[in-house]
């Protein structure tokens, strides 16, 4: 199969948009309710780029919220992210 650069463009926009109804609809209403939120920055190549923020953002929990609770729900969801950073 050979992939031209407008459909691997139109790939990746659907992915982004999934990326942002996931974190909108499910990841940010559970963090809200401990008075924290995400935003998304970033995707490239399997990698989603986030920023957490509120208290979120200071938690010594941060790096677990990110790696078991954000980037599991959004690989169950998108087969085609690999890795979820917060920078």
């Amino acid at each position: 199969m050979i992939i031209i650069e407008g459909d691997v463009t139109r790939m990746s926009e659907e992915i982004i948009n999934k990326i942002k109804e996931v974190l909108e609809k499910e990841v940010a209403p559970a963090l809200a309710m401990d008075g924290g939120g995400i935003s998304f920055v970033d995707y490239s190549d399997g990698v989603v780029k986030v920023k957490l923020e509120g208290a979120c953002q200071g938690c010594p929990g941060a790096v677990m919220t990110l790696k078991m609770g954000v980037e599991a729900r959004l690989k169950d969801r998108i087969p085609e992210i690999k890795e979820v950073i917060s920078c």
